[in-house]
């Protein structure tokens, strides 16, 4: 068809607005799925950065600055509820205390 003839309008109108257009349905689907993992992992990132920098570092390796305060907690707890009298109380107590200036069970020289 040339252009002067009936009909040769509504042909291209046709494949310049219709042909090969839109996405299918599971492209956009990737694509907000993309979208969203992309922006759940810079927030992540930067939660991390942020929480990394501003944490307190203590002297002693984690985990280890409250076995001591655990263990008077417990011991506590077990008078308390009277598992053991106060003598044997303090005697714990004492070994507690002076334990937390000498290395683990264990890890001492042997005699």
């Amino acid at each position: 068809m040339q252009p002067g003839q009936p009909g040769a309008c509504k042909e291209m109108v046709g494949m310049m607005f219709w042909y090969g257009g839109g996405w299918p349905f599971w492209e956009v689907g990737l694509m907000w799925v993309g979208m969203i993992a992309f922006w759940g992992l810079l927030i992540w990132a930067v939660y991390a950065l942020i929480t990394g920098a501003t944490r307190r570092r203590g002297p002693e390796a984690p985990g280890e600055e409250h076995r001591g305060d655990d263990a008077r907690r417990i011991l506590d707890q077990r008078l308390a509820r009277g598992e053991i009298d106060a003598d044997e109380y303090r005697r714990l107590r004492e070994l507690i205390t002076a334990g937390d200036h000498h290395t683990p069970a264990g890890t001492g020289s042997a005699r």
